[in-house]
Protein backbone atom coordinates (compact mmCIF):
# COMPACT_ATOMS: atom_id res chain seq x y z
CA UNK A 1 0.00 0.00 0.00
CA UNK A 2 3.03 2.32 0.01
CA UNK A 3 2.78 3.57 -3.59
CA UNK A 4 -1.01 3.40 -3.48
CA UNK A 5 -1.04 5.54 -0.36
CA UNK A 6 1.18 8.13 -2.03
CA UNK A 7 -0.98 8.07 -5.17
CA UNK A 8 -4.15 8.59 -3.15
CA UNK A 9 -2.72 11.17 -0.76
CA UNK A 10 -5.23 13.83 0.25
CA UNK A 11 -2.92 16.65 -0.85
CA UNK A 12 -2.81 15.40 -4.48
CA UNK A 13 -6.52 15.52 -5.36
CA UNK A 14 -6.09 18.09 -8.12
CA UNK A 15 -3.34 16.05 -9.79
CA UNK A 16 -5.51 12.94 -9.66
CA UNK A 17 -8.45 14.78 -11.22
CA UNK A 18 -6.27 16.07 -14.05
CA UNK A 19 -5.00 12.57 -14.81
CA UNK A 20 -8.54 11.21 -14.69
CA UNK A 21 -9.77 13.94 -17.04
CA UNK A 22 -6.96 13.27 -19.50
CA UNK A 23 -7.86 9.59 -19.45
CA UNK A 24 -11.49 10.52 -20.14
CA UNK A 25 -10.54 12.73 -23.09
CA UNK A 26 -8.43 9.92 -24.47
CA UNK A 27 -11.37 7.54 -24.17
CA UNK A 28 -13.66 9.95 -26.06
CA UNK A 29 -11.11 10.64 -28.81
CA UNK A 30 -9.90 7.11 -29.38
CA UNK A 31 -13.24 5.49 -28.62
CA UNK A 32 -13.96 1.80 -28.47
CA UNK A 33 -13.69 -0.44 -31.54
CA UNK A 34 -17.06 -1.20 -33.03
CA UNK A 35 -18.79 1.88 -31.63
CA UNK A 36 -19.47 5.24 -33.30
CA UNK A 37 -17.71 8.38 -32.07
CA UNK A 38 -19.09 10.43 -29.19
CA UNK A 39 -22.15 12.55 -29.83
CA UNK A 40 -22.44 16.23 -29.02
CA UNK A 41 -24.57 15.41 -25.97
CA UNK A 42 -21.94 12.96 -24.77
CA UNK A 43 -19.23 15.58 -25.20
CA UNK A 44 -21.28 18.14 -23.22
CA UNK A 45 -21.92 15.71 -20.38
CA UNK A 46 -18.29 14.62 -20.35
CA UNK A 47 -16.94 18.17 -20.33
CA UNK A 48 -19.34 19.02 -17.52
CA UNK A 49 -17.99 16.10 -15.51
CA UNK A 50 -14.40 17.21 -16.20
CA UNK A 51 -14.99 20.81 -15.14
CA UNK A 52 -16.93 19.88 -12.01
CA UNK A 53 -14.21 17.42 -10.98
CA UNK A 54 -11.59 20.19 -11.18
CA UNK A 55 -13.70 22.88 -9.51
CA UNK A 56 -14.79 20.63 -6.63
CA UNK A 57 -11.52 18.82 -5.96
CA UNK A 58 -11.50 20.21 -2.39
CA UNK A 59 -15.21 19.49 -1.77
CA UNK A 60 -15.71 15.76 -2.32
CA UNK A 61 -19.33 15.61 -1.11
CA UNK A 62 -20.47 18.36 -3.49
CA UNK A 63 -18.54 16.73 -6.32
CA UNK A 64 -20.27 13.40 -5.68
CA UNK A 65 -23.72 15.01 -5.71
CA UNK A 66 -23.04 16.84 -8.99
CA UNK A 67 -21.41 13.84 -10.67
CA UNK A 68 -24.36 11.64 -9.62
CA UNK A 69 -26.76 14.21 -11.07
CA UNK A 70 -24.87 14.22 -14.38
CA UNK A 71 -24.94 10.42 -14.41
CA UNK A 72 -28.71 10.41 -13.84
CA UNK A 73 -29.11 12.82 -16.78
CA UNK A 74 -26.80 10.77 -19.00
CA UNK A 75 -28.71 7.49 -18.65
CA UNK A 76 -31.75 8.52 -20.82
CA UNK A 77 -29.74 10.72 -23.21
CA UNK A 78 -26.68 8.72 -24.30
CA UNK A 79 -25.89 5.09 -24.82
CA UNK A 80 -22.31 5.19 -23.48
CA UNK A 81 -22.26 6.60 -19.95
CA UNK A 82 -18.70 5.42 -19.17
CA UNK A 83 -17.28 8.92 -18.58
CA UNK A 84 -20.03 9.99 -16.20
CA UNK A 85 -20.06 6.60 -14.47
CA UNK A 86 -16.31 6.74 -13.79
CA UNK A 87 -16.62 10.36 -12.63
CA UNK A 88 -19.32 9.45 -10.10
CA UNK A 89 -17.48 6.33 -8.89
CA UNK A 90 -14.24 8.24 -8.49
CA UNK A 91 -16.07 10.94 -6.55
CA UNK A 92 -17.30 8.22 -4.17
CA UNK A 93 -13.71 6.99 -3.76
CA UNK A 94 -12.47 10.48 -2.88
CA UNK A 95 -15.32 11.03 -0.43
CA UNK A 96 -14.71 7.67 1.28
CA UNK A 97 -11.05 8.55 1.80
CA UNK A 98 -11.65 12.08 3.07
CA UNK A 99 -15.00 12.16 4.87
CA UNK A 100 -14.76 12.89 8.60
CA UNK A 101 -17.76 10.70 9.47
CA UNK A 102 -18.40 7.22 8.06
CA UNK A 103 -22.11 7.90 7.76
CA UNK A 104 -21.40 10.46 5.02
CA UNK A 105 -19.77 8.08 2.55
CA UNK A 106 -22.20 5.24 3.32
CA UNK A 107 -25.15 7.51 2.45
CA UNK A 108 -23.26 8.68 -0.64
CA UNK A 109 -22.72 5.07 -1.69
CA UNK A 110 -26.46 4.45 -1.33
CA UNK A 111 -27.22 7.51 -3.43
CA UNK A 112 -24.88 6.40 -6.23
CA UNK A 113 -26.34 2.88 -6.15
CA UNK A 114 -29.84 4.35 -6.47
CA UNK A 115 -28.75 6.46 -9.48
CA UNK A 116 -27.21 3.39 -11.11
CA UNK A 117 -30.42 1.47 -10.56
CA UNK A 118 -32.44 4.14 -12.37
CA UNK A 119 -30.46 3.31 -15.49
CA UNK A 120 -31.83 -0.22 -15.36
CA UNK A 121 -35.47 0.86 -15.55
CA UNK A 122 -37.07 -0.65 -18.67
CA UNK A 123 -34.17 -3.04 -19.36
CA UNK A 124 -34.83 -6.76 -19.94
CA UNK A 125 -34.50 -8.99 -16.86
CA UNK A 126 -31.16 -10.50 -17.91
CA UNK A 127 -29.68 -7.06 -18.58
CA UNK A 128 -31.07 -5.73 -15.30
CA UNK A 129 -29.46 -8.59 -13.37
CA UNK A 130 -26.13 -7.86 -15.08
CA UNK A 131 -26.54 -4.23 -14.07
CA UNK A 132 -27.09 -5.25 -10.44
CA UNK A 133 -23.86 -7.22 -10.52
CA UNK A 134 -22.19 -4.18 -12.05
CA UNK A 135 -22.88 -2.26 -8.82
CA UNK A 136 -20.01 -4.22 -7.30
CA UNK A 137 -17.67 -2.41 -9.68
CA UNK A 138 -19.29 1.05 -9.84
CA UNK A 139 -20.08 1.33 -6.12
CA UNK A 140 -18.45 -1.54 -4.22
CA UNK A 141 -14.93 -1.24 -5.67
CA UNK A 142 -14.42 2.52 -4.98
CA UNK A 143 -15.98 2.05 -1.55
CA UNK A 144 -13.60 -0.84 -0.79
CA UNK A 145 -10.48 0.99 -1.99
CA UNK A 146 -11.47 4.09 -0.04
CA UNK A 147 -11.98 2.07 3.13
CA UNK A 148 -8.59 0.37 2.73
CA UNK A 149 -6.82 3.71 2.28
CA UNK A 150 -8.78 5.21 5.16
CA UNK A 151 -7.93 2.29 7.47
CA UNK A 152 -4.26 2.40 6.48
CA UNK A 153 -4.06 6.10 7.28
CA UNK A 154 -5.76 5.55 10.63
CA UNK A 155 -3.36 2.75 11.54
CA UNK A 156 -0.42 4.94 10.55
CA UNK A 157 -1.74 7.80 12.68
CA UNK A 158 -2.21 5.47 15.65
CA UNK A 159 1.31 4.12 15.19
CA UNK A 160 2.71 7.66 15.21
CA UNK A 161 0.73 8.49 18.33
CA UNK A 162 2.02 5.37 20.05
CA UNK A 163 5.59 6.23 19.03
CA UNK A 164 5.20 9.77 20.40
CA UNK A 165 3.67 8.43 23.62
CA UNK A 166 6.51 5.92 23.98
CA UNK A 167 9.09 8.65 23.39
CA UNK A 168 7.44 10.83 26.04
CA UNK A 169 7.37 7.90 28.46
CA UNK A 170 11.06 7.25 27.92
CA UNK A 171 11.89 10.92 28.39
CA UNK A 172 9.80 10.99 31.55
CA UNK A 173 11.58 7.91 32.89
CA UNK A 174 14.93 9.40 31.96
CA UNK A 175 14.07 12.67 33.74
CA UNK A 176 12.91 10.71 36.78
CA UNK A 177 16.13 8.67 36.79
CA UNK A 178 18.24 11.82 36.54
CA UNK A 179 16.24 13.44 39.33
CA UNK A 180 16.76 10.37 41.55
CA UNK A 181 20.47 10.39 40.77
CA UNK A 182 20.74 14.10 41.58
CA UNK A 183 18.83 13.56 44.80
CA UNK A 184 21.18 10.73 45.79
CA UNK A 185 24.23 12.89 45.02
CA UNK A 186 22.71 15.75 46.99
CA UNK A 187 22.15 13.49 49.99
CA UNK A 188 25.75 12.27 49.89
CA UNK A 189 27.08 15.82 49.57
CA UNK A 190 24.93 17.02 52.44
CA UNK A 191 25.26 14.04 54.79
CA UNK A 192 28.94 13.20 54.28
CA UNK A 193 31.03 15.91 52.64
CA UNK A 194 29.25 18.95 54.01
CA UNK A 195 29.19 17.41 57.48
CA UNK A 196 32.96 16.80 57.52
CA UNK A 197 33.77 20.22 56.05
CA UNK A 198 31.55 21.90 58.62
CA UNK A 199 33.28 19.93 61.38
CA UNK A 200 36.71 21.01 60.13
CA UNK A 201 35.67 24.65 59.89
CA UNK A 202 34.27 24.50 63.41
CA UNK A 203 37.45 22.96 64.83
CA UNK A 204 39.66 25.50 63.09
CA UNK A 205 37.52 28.27 64.60
CA UNK A 206 37.88 26.72 68.04
CA UNK A 207 41.65 26.38 67.59
CA UNK A 208 41.97 30.06 66.74
CA UNK A 209 40.39 31.01 70.09
CA UNK A 210 41.88 28.42 72.46
CA UNK A 211 45.44 28.79 71.16
CA UNK A 212 46.16 32.51 71.45
CA UNK A 213 49.94 32.15 71.90
CA UNK A 214 50.69 30.48 68.59
CA UNK A 215 53.41 31.59 66.22
CA UNK A 216 52.14 34.75 64.46
CA UNK A 217 52.73 33.06 61.10
CA UNK A 218 50.22 30.34 61.97
CA UNK A 219 47.33 32.72 62.62
CA UNK A 220 46.94 33.82 58.97
CA UNK A 221 47.06 30.18 57.95
CA UNK A 222 44.18 29.35 60.31
CA UNK A 223 42.27 32.37 59.04
CA UNK A 224 42.76 31.29 55.43
CA UNK A 225 41.69 27.71 56.18
CA UNK A 226 38.61 28.98 58.02
CA UNK A 227 37.63 31.31 55.14
CA UNK A 228 38.26 28.60 52.55
CA UNK A 229 36.20 26.05 54.46
CA UNK A 230 33.35 28.53 54.90
CA UNK A 231 33.37 29.31 51.18
CA UNK A 232 33.41 25.59 50.40
CA UNK A 233 30.36 25.09 52.63
CA UNK A 234 28.55 27.89 50.81
CA UNK A 235 29.31 26.31 47.43
CA UNK A 236 28.23 22.90 48.71
CA UNK A 237 24.93 24.24 49.97
CA UNK A 238 24.31 25.96 46.64
CA UNK A 239 25.17 22.80 44.72
CA UNK A 240 22.94 20.66 46.93
CA UNK A 241 20.05 23.09 46.40
CA UNK A 242 20.54 22.98 42.63
CA UNK A 243 20.75 19.18 42.54
CA UNK A 244 17.55 18.80 44.54
CA UNK A 245 15.63 21.13 42.23
CA UNK A 246 14.64 19.22 39.04
CA UNK A 247 14.63 22.50 37.09
CA UNK A 248 17.90 23.67 38.55
CA UNK A 249 20.20 21.92 36.11
CA UNK A 250 20.08 23.83 32.81
CA UNK A 251 23.14 22.21 31.30
CA UNK A 252 26.41 20.50 32.06
CA UNK A 253 28.17 23.83 32.36
CA UNK A 254 25.65 25.56 34.62
CA UNK A 255 25.31 23.62 37.86
CA UNK A 256 26.12 26.84 39.64
CA UNK A 257 26.51 30.37 38.37
CA UNK A 258 27.95 33.62 39.61
CA UNK A 259 26.60 37.11 39.22
CA UNK A 260 28.67 38.59 36.36
CA UNK A 261 29.01 41.89 38.20
CA UNK A 262 30.70 40.07 41.09
CA UNK A 263 33.14 38.17 38.87
CA UNK A 264 36.10 40.64 39.07
CA UNK A 265 35.89 40.59 42.87
CA UNK A 266 35.67 36.79 42.92
CA UNK A 267 38.75 36.54 40.71
CA UNK A 268 40.50 38.93 43.06
CA UNK A 269 39.71 36.66 46.00
CA UNK A 270 41.20 33.68 44.12
CA UNK A 271 44.35 35.72 43.42
CA UNK A 272 44.63 36.76 47.09
CA UNK A 273 44.40 33.13 48.21
CA UNK A 274 47.22 32.18 45.87
CA UNK A 275 49.30 35.07 47.22
CA UNK A 276 48.62 33.92 50.77
CA UNK A 277 50.07 30.55 49.76
CA UNK A 278 53.27 32.36 48.77
CA UNK A 279 52.81 32.64 45.02
CA UNK A 280 53.55 36.01 43.48
CA UNK A 281 50.67 36.71 41.13
CA UNK A 282 50.51 39.49 38.57
CA UNK A 283 46.84 39.89 37.61
CA UNK A 284 45.67 41.78 34.53
CA UNK A 285 41.86 41.49 34.58
CA UNK A 286 39.77 43.40 32.06
CA UNK A 287 36.87 45.15 33.86
CA UNK A 288 34.68 44.14 30.91
CA UNK A 289 34.72 40.60 32.30
CA UNK A 290 31.87 41.73 34.52
CA UNK A 291 29.63 41.97 31.45
CA UNK A 292 29.90 38.36 30.23
CA UNK A 293 27.13 35.83 30.80
CA UNK A 294 26.93 33.93 34.08
CA UNK A 295 27.98 30.56 32.63
CA UNK A 296 31.20 31.80 31.05
CA UNK A 297 31.87 33.93 34.11
CA UNK A 298 31.61 30.86 36.33
CA UNK A 299 33.98 28.97 34.01
CA UNK A 300 36.57 31.80 34.14
CA UNK A 301 36.45 31.81 37.94
CA UNK A 302 36.85 28.02 38.22
CA UNK A 303 39.65 27.99 35.64
CA UNK A 304 41.47 30.72 37.57
CA UNK A 305 41.12 28.88 40.88
CA UNK A 306 42.33 25.61 39.40
CA UNK A 307 45.25 27.13 37.49
CA UNK A 308 46.54 29.06 40.50
CA UNK A 309 46.13 25.93 42.63
CA UNK A 310 48.29 24.03 40.16
CA UNK A 311 50.92 26.77 40.26
CA UNK A 312 51.11 26.49 44.04
CA UNK A 313 51.17 22.68 43.95
CA UNK A 314 53.65 22.12 41.13
CA UNK A 315 55.64 25.32 40.65
CA UNK A 316 55.75 25.75 44.43
CA UNK A 317 55.38 28.65 46.78
CA UNK A 318 57.35 31.85 45.91
CA UNK A 319 56.83 31.08 42.22
CA UNK A 320 55.83 33.92 39.97
CA UNK A 321 52.55 33.61 38.04
CA UNK A 322 50.74 35.87 35.64
CA UNK A 323 46.96 35.92 35.11
CA UNK A 324 45.44 37.71 32.12
CA UNK A 325 41.73 37.96 31.44
CA UNK A 326 40.35 40.12 28.65
CA UNK A 327 37.21 40.44 26.54
CA UNK A 328 37.71 40.99 22.79
CA UNK A 329 34.65 41.14 20.50
CA UNK A 330 32.60 39.25 23.03
CA UNK A 331 35.12 36.41 23.39
CA UNK A 332 36.87 35.85 26.72
CA UNK A 333 40.66 35.44 26.46
CA UNK A 334 42.11 33.78 29.58
CA UNK A 335 45.63 32.64 30.41
CA UNK A 336 47.75 31.70 33.44
CA UNK A 337 51.51 31.16 33.24
CA UNK A 338 54.30 30.67 35.78
CA UNK A 339 58.11 30.61 35.87
CA UNK A 340 58.33 27.25 37.70
CA UNK A 341 60.92 28.48 40.22
CA UNK A 342 59.15 28.25 43.56
CA UNK A 343 59.85 26.28 46.72
CA UNK A 344 57.59 23.60 48.20
CA UNK A 345 54.26 25.18 49.20
CA UNK A 346 53.04 25.38 52.80
CA UNK A 347 49.34 26.01 52.18
CA UNK A 348 47.58 25.13 48.94
CA UNK A 349 44.49 27.17 47.99
CA UNK A 350 41.33 25.29 47.10
CA UNK A 351 40.89 24.68 43.37
CA UNK A 352 37.74 24.51 41.31
CA UNK A 353 37.91 21.24 39.36
CA UNK A 354 39.83 18.06 38.61
CA UNK A 355 43.05 19.43 37.19
CA UNK A 356 43.67 19.80 33.49
CA UNK A 357 40.94 17.29 32.64
CA UNK A 358 38.27 19.25 34.49
CA UNK A 359 39.46 22.52 32.99
CA UNK A 360 39.37 21.07 29.48
CA UNK A 361 35.82 19.73 30.00
CA UNK A 362 34.58 23.15 31.13
CA UNK A 363 36.13 24.81 28.11
CA UNK A 364 34.86 22.27 25.57
CA UNK A 365 31.27 22.57 26.80
CA UNK A 366 31.41 26.31 26.09
CA UNK A 367 32.84 25.87 22.59
CA UNK A 368 36.45 26.73 23.40
CA UNK A 369 39.79 24.91 23.24
CA UNK A 370 42.21 24.54 26.12
CA UNK A 371 45.94 24.77 25.47
CA UNK A 372 48.29 23.61 28.24
CA UNK A 373 51.98 22.88 28.12
CA UNK A 374 55.49 23.93 29.18
CA UNK A 375 56.90 27.31 28.29
CA UNK A 376 60.58 27.70 29.16
CA UNK A 377 61.04 26.62 32.79
CA UNK A 378 57.38 27.24 33.55
CA UNK A 379 53.91 26.23 32.48
CA UNK A 380 51.12 28.00 30.64
CA UNK A 381 47.40 27.31 30.37
CA UNK A 382 45.19 29.41 28.11
CA UNK A 383 41.91 29.38 26.24
CA UNK A 384 39.39 31.52 24.41
CA UNK A 385 35.71 31.19 25.32
CA UNK A 386 33.72 32.30 22.25
CA UNK A 387 30.41 34.19 22.52
CA UNK A 388 28.66 31.15 21.02
CA UNK A 389 28.98 28.34 18.48
CA UNK A 390 29.81 24.68 18.27
CA UNK A 391 32.72 23.31 20.26
CA UNK A 392 36.06 23.26 18.48
CA UNK A 393 38.25 20.19 18.42
CA UNK A 394 40.22 20.26 21.68
CA UNK A 395 43.95 20.58 21.52
CA UNK A 396 46.14 17.80 22.78
CA UNK A 397 47.37 18.66 26.26
CA UNK A 398 51.01 17.91 26.87
CA UNK A 399 51.83 16.23 30.19
CA UNK A 400 53.35 18.60 32.70
CA UNK A 401 56.88 17.47 33.46
CA UNK A 402 59.02 18.99 36.20
CA UNK A 403 61.69 17.44 38.35
CA UNK A 404 60.07 15.61 41.27
CA UNK A 405 56.65 17.14 40.49
CA UNK A 406 53.46 15.15 39.67
CA UNK A 407 50.89 16.03 37.08
CA UNK A 408 48.17 18.52 38.10
CA UNK A 409 45.27 16.76 39.81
Amino acid sequence: MGWVGRLLDASDTLARRLLLNLAGVGYLVVGVHGRPGPTTTQWILALGAFVLALLCHRRPLLNLLLQSALLAVAFPLVDDVMINQVGASWALLELTMRATRPRTFWLAAGLLAAVDLTGLIGDPLRQALAGLLGLAVTVGLPLLIGLVVRTTRELGRQAEERAVAEQRRRESESRAARADERAAIARELHDVIAHHVASMVLRVGVARHVLPDLDPRVGPVFDDVHRTGTAALTDLRRLVAVLRDPDGVRGDAALTAIDPAALPAAIGVAVDRARQAGVTVEADVDPAIGTVDAVRGQAVLRLTQEALTNVAKHAGATARARLTVSVVDGAVHWAVSDDGRGAAPTVVPVGGGHGIVGMRERVEVLGGRLEAGPTGDGWRVRTVLPPGGAPDRPARVAPRSRPAAPEPA
